[in-house]
């Protein structure tokens, strides 16, 4: 195996695990995001009220996207377990 093969291998799993944390980063994102306008708008400070809301929207993205990610995964591992015969030999 050379060091081509071994960056490619790095760069589609970096790719791969980017593409399966995106849904819950963006959708926590924009949550805390508009938590935090309407703490600063009403001078609210507590710290459950930001923390609440960003748990049930990472539960509610992985109900959705859920079996999307476990494809995406379970396609990336196949893929890599698979070529380990061709990398070797």
């Amino acid at each position: 195996m050379d060091a081509t093969q071994v960056f490619t291998v790095g760069q589609q799993a970096l790719f791969t695990l980017l593409m399966v944390c995106a849904p819950i980063l963006l959708v926590i994102l924009a949550v805390g995001v508009v938590v935090s306008v309407l703490q600063a708008a009403t001078q609210i400070n507590e710290a459950t009220l930001s923390f609440v809301p960003k748990i049930v929207a990472a539960v509610a993205v992985l109900a959705v996207a859920g079996p999307w990610m476990m494809t995406t995964l379970v396609d990336f591992l196949q893929r890599t377990l698979q070529s380990i015969p061709s990398a070797v030999g």
